[in-house]
C-alpha cells in the first residue's frame, strides 16, 4: 500500500505540475501576445467576438507549445516508471525458462518505487538461484552419505550370498549397525525437511528434563565409555520443562554423536536445567574445539570438521543441524561457544 501511494504521489505530483506549467505558459503567452500587438501592431487585434487570423494562429502555435511539452514531459515520466518494470518482466521471462542468473537493471532516474521493485526482484532471483544451487549440494550430499552405508549392506549381503563370508552374530550386528544409520539419516533428513517446510510439529507436554537426559545419557554410556570418554551429569533436580520429549532426547542425541565423532576422548559433561524460566541443554566437551571458519557455519547442515579417530567418519554432517531445527521449532535456539576447558559448549535454549 505504501508503494502504490507513492507511485501514485508522484504521478499526481507531475501532472499537477504540468499542468500549472501549461496554464502559466499560456496566460505569460497570451499576455506577451497582446502588449506586444497593442504595442507595435494594434490592427491585428480582433474588434469583435471572432479571433482574427493573427490571434487564431497564435491560440494554435500556443496549444502545438503545450502539447509538445506535455508529450516531453509525459515520456520522461512514462520512461522512469516503464523501463525498470520492463527490464523487470523481461528477467521474469528468462528466470521463468530457467535462467536463474537473469537480473534487472535500472539506471539513477527511475522512481524510487519501481527501482524498490528491481531491487526486491534481485533479491527474489538471488534467492531462488542460492536455493537452486543449495538443492544440488543437497541431492550431491545425500547421495554420498546413502552410497557408503547401501555399498556395505550390498557387498556384506552378497558375500553371504555367495558364501564369502560366514553367517553369524557379528556379520549381524555389522548389517544392523548400517541399517540403523541409514534409518538415523533418514529421519534426520525428514525433521529438516519438516522444518524448512514449517511442518514441524511439536507435542508440548510438562517434562521432567533432568529424568529425559539421564535416560539419555544412560542409553549412550557403554558407547562414550568404550571410545574412552568419562561422563559427569550435572542436572537440576526437579527441572521441569514445557517441551517434546522425544524431539529434544532427538537433539541430546545428536550431540552425544557429535561428541563421540569430533571431541577428543576426555571429560564430557552434560548439563540440564531450568533458570528464570529458561530451560538449557548443555553438552560440553574437552577439546579440540571447533575451527574458526567453521564455527559460523556449525548448525548447517552436511558441514562436517573432521574425525577424532583415523579410521571413523566425520558423521553424517546433519546432527547439528537437526539440533537446531529442533531448538527453533521450540522457539529457542542453538549455539556453540568455547569452553574454558579448550573445547566446545553446545547449548540448546528455550522458554519453557
Amino acid at each position: 500500500m505504501r508503494t502504490s501511494a507513492g507511485l501514485r504521489r508522484q504521478i499526481v505530483l507531475w501532472m499537477g505540475l504540468l499542468s500549472v506549467a501549461v496554464a502559466v505558459f499560456s496566460l505569460l503567452g497570451f499576455y506577451a501576445f497582446y502588449v506586444v500587438a497593442l504595442k507595435r501592431w494594434p490592427g491585428i487585434i480582433s474588434e469583435g467576438v471572432t479571433p482574427s487570423g493573427a490571434e487564431l494562429g497564435w491560440m494554435v502555435g500556443t496549444t502545438l507549445a503545450a502539447l509538445v511539452l506535455t508529450v516531453v514531459v509525459a515520456v520522461k515520466l512514462s520512461r522512469r516508471i516503464l523501463a525498470p518494470l520492463n527490464a523487470v518482466a523481461q528477467s521474469l521471462r528468462q528466470v521463468a525458462k530457467g535462467n536463474l542468473a537473469a537480473r534487472a537493471r535500472h539506471d539513477n532516474r527511475a522512481v524510487g518505487e519501481a527501482a524498490q521493485l528491481v531491487h526486491d526482484f534481485n533479491a527474489m532471483a538471488e534467492r531462488l538461484d542460492h536455493m537452486a544451487r543449495e538443492r544440488t549440494l543437497w541431492h550431491a550430499a545425500i547421495a554420498h552419505e546413502l552410497r557408503t552405508p547401501v555399498t556395505v549392506l550390498s557387498g556384506r549381503l552378497q558375500g553371504l550370498s555367495d558364501g564369502v563370508f560366514e553367517a553369524g552374530e557379528a556379520q549381524f550386528r555389522s548389517l544392523l549397525t548400517q541399517v540403523e544409520g541409514l534409518g538415523r539419516l533418514i529421519e534426520d533428513l525428514r525433521v529438516l525437511g519438516l522444518e524448512e517446510s514449517g511442518h514441524l510439529r511439536l507435542q508440548l507436554e510438562e517434562t521432567d528434563l533432568a529424568s529425559e537426559v539421564a535416560s539419555v545419557v544412560q542409553a549412550f554410556e557403554p558407547r562414550l565409555r568404550a571410545a574412552g570418554f568419562v561422563l559427569a551429569l550435572d542436572l537440576d533436580e526437579p527441572a521441569v520443562a514445557v517441551c517434546d520429549p522425544v524431539r529434544i532426547r532427538q537433539a541430546l542425541l545428536a550431540l552425544l554423536e557429535n561428541a563421540l565423532h569430533h571431541a577428543v576422548p576426555g571429560l564430557l559433561r552434560i548439563c540440564a536445567g531450568v533458570d528464570g524460566g529458561v530451560c538449557r541443554l548443555r553438552v560440553e566437551d574437552a577439546g579440540p574445539g571447533i575451527d574458526p571458519a567453521l564455527s559460523s557455519r556449525v548448525f548447517d547442515a552436511f558441514q562436517r570438521g573432521e574425525p577424532t579417530k583415523p579410521s571413523g567418519r566425520g558423521g553424517s554432517g546433519l546432527g547439528l543441524a537437526v539440533v537446531r531445527a529442533i531448538a527453533q521449532a521450540h522457539a529457542g535456539q542453538a549455539s556453540c561457544r568455547p569452553s574454558s576447558t579448550g573445547g566446545t559448549v553446545f547449548e540448546v535454549a528455550w522458554q519453557g
